[in-house]
């Protein structure tokens, strides 16, 4: 349809809203699926739907003929008008229903329009108030109160409809009309998609991992809209926002090369950044909400991308990795936030995995120290993680001697959380112990790698005679020397004679 040459009064007398082809909650298409036969509709709903009031309106945009910014088409619609229609509304698909009232009222909206100027003009920080921003305070509060007597699990649909609707026809430049009201539809849904996700934003983060495995949300050129998406959600959730930026963005900054430019993936630290600025206690908020019952703000896998991204090797570092330096701290410490939950203990040994194969080096220095402190960090809250780290020593063995070695040197800030019960004593030294038989038969049988096996075994005795010896030995020294015993210290240094 050209928007240039429609005539909005004929076009609105034209349409019936149950008979435009939309995409339904489970994919398909929704044309006729309401209950209500065709032949008893009211024939004037479609006069109904338009929100002006007054006739000369008409005529006066018959003869303008031209096409509307967003803000002045939602300045015509009229709240009480929009009450009216909502209250009149059967329970089946509401929010589509919501959809067709934005549509015929925007009808003189190019969709196109909204994107270039969005997208193009806008900086991020403008960017995610856009749509709503443009919408007159009382029909957008009208239009959230009737949004929230919907079901999640409608609104989730929804979602994933109305981003499919537009997703499909994203393409700077191009429109594709595949429907006589295509333009109306994907305006209104635009609309209507920035309200629900403001509004129940766990109709978003359920759909996450569908989205993100889908091609058609793939692709440099939907970033910016995944963003946006996200930033809804991040107007009024932080832990969501976090979580939808770690499971769906953060992952395709680890393969930016294959299709996203620097620009591109500057974004997505930015969006951090302003999740973390956008208010004092946002810290807070996400570090007592680090753990969901659906899992961690900060995925594993999500984590070790994180990690990489933030130490590379110096020949790899791009215009981004300032950024990722600057947010990574806080991050971190969601990453790690202690927790006596499943979630925690499950995703602990998921990144006690990744920390260890990334301390052994790998030619980045900066990288491996990083990881063995993480991997540091893991054992202190989860010992479990030695019973790991058995069997992953030998596959692992330069990053096991570092690891041991900054035990060592580390023991005093460890030793009485390591120590602190008898089933935890126990793990740690039936670790040990297994560490050192690997090492004397690896030595016995002079393997290849034999001084990394002498350093681990040096470390592992250390080890295990200040955990023999208990939280109260001041110094131990290599040749299993007690200096300065006093039963009233409870911090530990061990020595290397």
């Amino acid at each position: 349809m050209d928007l240039n040459k429609s005539n909005p009064k004929a076009e609105a007398a034209k349409m019936d809203p149950l008979d435009v082809e939309q995409v339904g909650p489970d994919g398909s298409n929704w044309k006729g699926l309401v209950s209500t036969p065709k032949d008893e509709r009211n024939r004037d709903e479609a006069i109904f739907f338009w929100p002006g009031k007054d006739e000369s309106k008409w005529e006066e945009s018959e003869k303008e003929g031209a096409i509307l910014s967003l803000s002045e088409a939602a300045k015509k619609m009229d709240p009480s008008h929009l009450s009216a229609f909502l209250d009149k509304l059967l329970l089946e698909w509401l929010i589509f229903k919501l959809v067709d009232y934005y549509g015929i009222a925007l009808s003189q909206v190019s969709f196109q329009s909204v994107v270039d100027i969005m997208f193009e003009e806008y900086p991020l920080s403008k960017l995610i108030h856009v749509p709503v921003s443009l919408i007159p305070t009382p029909l957008y509060q009208i239009s959230v109160d009737f949004i929230r007597s919907i079901s999640l699990e409608t609104l989730t649909g929804f979602v994933r409809s109305a981003s499919h609707l537009i997703l499909t026809e994203w393409r700077p430049g191009v429109v594709q009309v595949v429907h006589p009201y295509a333009e109306i539809s994907k305006v209104a849904t635009f609309v209507v998609l920035a309200m629900v996700l403001r509004t129940k934003p766990d109709a978003l983060t359920l759909v996450l991992k569908e989205l993100r495995q889908t091609p058609t949300y793939q692709g440099q050129d939907k970033l910016p809209l995944l963003i946006w998406m996200i930033a809804q959600v991040f107007q009024y959730d932080l832990p969501a926002a976090l979580y939808s930026w770690a499971c769906n963005l953060l992952p395709l900054v680890a393969n930016y090369d294959e299709c996203y430019t620097s620009h591109s993936i500057d974004l997505i630290p930015q969006f951090v950044e302003m999740i973390l600025s956008s208010n004092p206690g946002a810290r807070a908020v996400l570090l007592n909400r680090a753990v969901t019952p659906g899992g961690r703000l900060i995925p594993s896998c999500s984590f070790e991308i994180l990690v990489r991204l933030t130490f590379p090797a110096p020949s790899a570092r791009v215009d981004a990795t300032e950024r990722f330096e600057a947010i990574y701290p806080m991050l971190k410490k969601v990453a790690l936030q202690p927790d006596d939950t499943i979630i925690t203990a499950n995703a602990l040994e998921q990144i006690f995995a990744f920390s260890l194969k990334l301390a052994g080096g790998q030619g980045n220095p900066a990288l491996a120290t990083e990881a063995t402190a993480i991997a540091i960090t893991v054992l202190t809250q989860n010992v479990d993680c030695f019973k790991q780290w058995d069997v992953l020593y030998k596959e692992h063995l330069e990053a096991s001697v570092a690891l041991l070695k900054k035990l060592v040197d580390e023991w005093k800030d460890h030793s009485l959380k390591l120590s602190s019960s008898s089933s935890y004593t126990l793990t740690v030294k039936n670790a040990m112990n297994s560490f050192r038989m690997k090492n004397e038969k690896a030595i016995t049988e002079r393997v290849a790698n034999l001084s990394l096996y002498k350093e681990a075994d040096q470390s592992c005795k250390l080890i295990s005679r200040s955990l023999s010896r208990g939280p109260g030995i001041a110094t131990l020294t290599a040749a299993g020397g007690v200096v300065g015993c006093g039963a009233a210290l409870t911090n530990l240094s061990l020595t290397k004679e």
